[in-house]
């Protein structure tokens, strides 16, 4: 597994990586949805943001404090709908996120000899650590720029009209 401050290090990067994506979008760029049941930029910066609160900060920060303790449930899926995301600022919710991040970050830093190989047991999915929980969470960011990139690529092509195979394939 690659170094815990490396993958912190990754975090606090892809927060200018997530910035640059995803800052000066119009209104149609971030409700254009690439088929009905795909999310749109909107619900991908939100979902962003509560994952980064209360999915991963919260599983690393619970799993370090309170290993024998589960974290707090959670329903990415049905927050979509349960928090009206496609009802959000985009602007807003982009800088939360990004202020969440940053908060992220400088809390990671600041833990002195953290024990990532605390873990709790799940139910179905076995011993889960601070430390794969950490993993997960630049794993996820990667799986998010992967999908915004993909989004920002079907959206050329459908504005454009163009054909995109001189470009290279996807």
């Amino acid at each position: 597994m690659p170094d815990q401050s490396f993958i912190i290090q990754e975090l606090a990067r892809n927060r200018g990586v997530f910035r640059h994506l995803l800052t000066d979008k119009t209104r149609e760029e971030y409700h254009w949805r690439p088929a009905p049941e795909k999310w749109d930029l909107l619900e991908i910066v939100c979902h962003l943001h509560d994952e980064e609160r209360e999915d991963f900060r919260a599983r690393v920060q619970c799993t370090l404090t309170k290993p024998d303790q589960s974290p707090p449930p959670i329903n990415p899926v049905g927050w979509v709908l349960e928090r009206n995301y496609a009802g959000q600022d985009y602007e807003g919710m982009l800088s939360k996120f990004l202020k969440e991040r940053e908060e992220s970050v400088a809390w990671l830093r600041s833990l002195r000899s953290p024990k990532w190989g605390n873990a709790y047991r799940h139910s179905q999915l076995g011993m889960l650590s601070a430390g794969m929980f950490l993993a997960n969470w630049l794993a996820h960011d990667y799986l998010h720029i992967r999908q915004i990139n993909r989004y920002c690529f079907e959206f050329l092509k459908q504005q454009s009209g163009q054909d995109l195979s001189y470009a290279g394939t996807w």
